[in-house]
């Protein structure tokens, strides 16, 4: 707690005494640059003269009259006035005898129109639980743990580091039945989600939005806490706990961060003075048809403030290792699901929005300057040039971004019978002639098993068993290609149900083979992924890859090698997406030797059939593929094999290459 020394009869008589802002904060703010203003607004518990009592500062600056209210009062309209900072637009007070623990929001009065309305405070740490939406005296204080961590996750965030993420929803990870269903906290589930996914050998978690929200069913993209985990699940502190104890743990944790739109309830942001203070006025730049949802103003510098502030919060005072932007697309166009004369040109007559690019830059430039070990990853959804490339060179500043266009092919083409899939080869292959045109992650998020989509599983096509198959050999190919991965909870064990907020995942499926041995898959591949250098080390370089074959569409296999930055390093994929087991494949390789058979989904320990290679083969001088080396290789139905050259071992004849 701060402890501020005044004059305790000014204290007692005029609030303009205490204060956390500066007149250099009120400049920055001002000017867009000020990125703590959550060290300087909001709600701070403070001892001044050792009288206990909390300070508040709020940004309404077409107020005529602010005041503060809560439990202290009843809830009176008549509650502590605050007294305008010169013409700062800011409103501040010291309320002594005002703890932690205090509820209360801002009643803002309009300076003209009479407008009045409560409002939760933009900058709290702590809010009510839903749907109850009073802010409360909170602060941040915590005594992390996580020192190691912090000082060496550079090496964890890094572009040959391999990025393995498990998107997860804490609401619907797991609950307990036995209690009416109801969520694990922050703490019950930091040990529980630590184990499963070190366990499963993710590298990293990535938080679907814990920014407060009012309505549970938006998965947190309807924030109104910019600054406050959710206390659906506890305290800022519990929070903490959580990311405090995966770092301990060994595993990063990126949150998704929603700058591209806030929603319209009453007690949030929308219209707070009395006036669109933080959203623009004209509807056809202030609202988002998709969502119903409010739009920033990411012309005024305040704004800038108020949102990278929010950035710098969690990474600053939560720990947070990566912010994933949510909807990022939707802040590149001015159109963005607008029809003709349903938007406003730029200045230039043109659908780019000037401003959020503006915003983006120094978003992106901000992060990087403070926090140069952390990520920001881009859900951007167009063909949008250079997002993951340096400002300096055109682009909009982001580490990484999501390849949306491999997510929809892949699963397109996932999707199809077997049968057909030699028509639509292009869909597997494609991805390549732009693979490295950005620093990808490759996801299977929560997005396409929701609304009707289905699961993963429920997306394959063929019996029981060609199902898990197909799973397998899909999980398979993502971690053969080239760039970062991520896949949603459930995904690693087969949900059969799409997903949903409201319930649990089905946990009891691991009691089946198939849906453990599935897991048992996604396991290994993120071991043998973490432990080959070569399948991480250079996933934003043509350097790291190598198609052998991605033309035999009429057998629907590909093959390829992945490399790392040691040239005597390398793996060799090759992957049959048909029900039909291929023998006495012929394969061209680069090199000569013991090509050992690290990975086979057919085998049954995944619950697979077992076709394979007895461990490995030995390359013969055969020329194929234009190599002078070549392999002959049973092909596994629906199955996906990785090897790796092994010069320490002894050469085995062709005649022992047999399938199990």
């Amino acid at each position: 707690m701060i402890q501020l020394t005044l004059n305790h009869n000014q204290l007692e008589t005029s609030s303009d005494h205490v204060s956390l802002i500066t007149d250099h904060d009120i400049y920055l703010f001002n000017e867009g640059t000020h990125y703590h203003l959550y060290e300087k607004l909001g709600s701070h518990p403070l001892v001044v003269n050792g009288v206990e009592g909390t300070y508040f500062a709020v940004w309404a600056p077409n107020a005529g009259q602010v005041f503060v209210k809560g439990d202290f009062n009843d809830w009176s309209n008549e509650g502590f006035p605050l007294t305008l900072r010169g013409q700062s637009g800011i409103w501040e007070g010291f309320i002594p005898g005002m703890t932690k623990g205090s509820l209360y929001k801002y009643r803002i009065i309009h300076r003209y129109n009479g407008y009045a309305v409560d409002k939760a405070d933009p900058f709290n740490s702590h809010q009510e639980i839903p749907p109850r939406t009073a802010s409360i005296v909170w602060d941040t204080e915590y005594p992390w743990h996580d020192r190691e961590w912090m000082e060496n996750r550079v090496k964890a965030n890094s572009f040959d580091a391999p990025i393995s993420i498990y998107e997860v929803h804490l609401g619907s990870w797991m609950r307990i039945p036995e209690e009416g269903n109801r969520f694990l906290n922050y703490r019950e589930i930091a040990t529980k989600l630590a184990e499963y996914v070190k366990h499963l050998g993710f590298t990293h978690v990535e938080l679907m939005p814990i920014t407060e929200h009012p309505f549970y069913a938006s998965w947190g993209y309807q924030t109104t806490g910019y600054f406050a985990p959710t206390s659906r699940y506890g305290t800022p502190q519990d929070f903490m706990y959580l990311i405090d104890h995966l770092h301990q743990e060994g595993i990063g944790v990126i949150l998704d961060w929603v700058p591209s739109h806030f929603p319209t309830d009453q007690h949030g942001l929308n219209y707070f003075d009395g006036t669109h203070l933080y959203e623009h006025a004209d509807p056809r730049q202030g609202f988002h048809p998709d969502w119903q949802s409010s739009i920033f103003n990411y012309g005024r510098h305040e704004i800038s403030s108020f949102l990278i502030s929010s950035a710098f919060f969690w990474l600053d005072k939560c720990h947070i290792d990566g912010l994933r932007v949510d909807a990022v697309a939707s802040m590149l166009y001015l159109d963005y699901s607008r029809k003709h004369g349903e938007w406003v040109a730029n200045k230039y007559g043109g659908r780019d929005n000037l401003e959020a690019i503006a915003f983006l830059h120094r978003f992106n430039q901000a992060v990087y300057q403070h926090f140069p070990d952390v990520q920001t990853i881009a859900e951007e959804s167009t063909a949008w040039a250079k997002v993951s490339r340096p400002i300096y060179d055109g682009g909009l500043g982001f580490g990484l971004k999501w390849d949306m266009g491999w997510m929809h092919d892949t699963l397109k083409y996932m999707s199809l019978d077997p049968i057909a899939r030699k028509h639509h080869h292009n869909l597997l292959t494609f991805r390549m002639i732009y693979a490295f045109n950005e620093n990808f992650v490759l996801p299977l998020s929560h997005d396409e098993v929701v609304h009707g989509k289905g699961s993963l599983i429920g997306k394959m096509p063929g019996d029981y068993w060609q199902k898990f198959a197909n799973l397998r050999v899909l999980f398979g190919y993502m971690y053969a290609q080239a760039a970062k991965k991520l896949l949603f909870m459930g995904g690693e064990f087969g949900q059969w149900q799409e997903w949903s907020h409201d319930r649990s995942l089905d946990w009891h499926l691991l009691d089946y083979p198939m849906h453990s041995g599935l897991q048992r898959w996604v396991t290994d591949l993120n071991h043998i992924y973490r432990q080959e250098k070569a399948l991480h080390e250079l996933d934003f370089s043509w350097e790291g890859f190598e198609w052998i074959d991605c033309n035999d569409s009429q057998q629907s296999v590909i093959s390829l090698i992945r490399k790392s930055k040691s040239t005597d390093e390398s793996i060799l994929v090759v992957a049959n997406f048909t029900p039909v087991p291929r023998y006495n494949y012929r394969l061209g390789v680069p090199n000569n030797g013991f090509w050992q058979e690290l990975l086979n989904s057919d085998s049954g320990d995944y619950g697979g059939s077992g076709v394979g290679n007895f461990g490995g083969v030995t390359a013969e001088e055969i020329s194929c593929h234009d190599r002078a080396f070549s392999l002959n290789l049973h092909l596994p139905p629906l199955g996906i094999l990785f090897f790796k050259l092994k010069t320490d071992l002894p050469e085995k004849s062709v005649s022992e290459n047999a399938f199990v």
